[in-house]
């Protein structure tokens, strides 16, 4: 059986702050308007789910995002929201400039 897989790629567009983050995983993955706009929400609904029927409908997300910006470097928010990711059911995939 394979698993169902949401990707959403987010190569291209600037992504400077986490609020610049929940602007483009927002419309892809179904948040409704009262989602928390923050990493505990965020793990609430990527790892738990029952907040977004878009992502619980899939058995993989996987979010694609370019090495610049909010991901470019050590920043401390990139490295908390990368954490909430666990690599296997939910996966950020940092890409580097081609």
């Amino acid at each position: 059986m394979t698993d169902k897989k949401l990707v959403v790629d987010l190569r291209g567009r600037l992504i400077e702050t986490l609020n610049d983050f929940w602007d483009a995983v927002s419309e892809p993955c179904g948040l409704p308007e009262w989602f928390g706009r923050n990493l505990d929400a965020w793990s609430d609904t990527i790892d738990t789910r029952g907040i977004s029927e878009v992502i619980d409908s899939h058995d993989v997300l996987t979010v694609h995002v370019d090495q610049r910006g909010l991901f470019a470097g050590r920043r401390q928010e990139a490295d908390a929201l990368a954490g909430i990711f666990d690599g296997e059911r939910n996966r950020l995939i940092v890409r580097g400039a081609a």
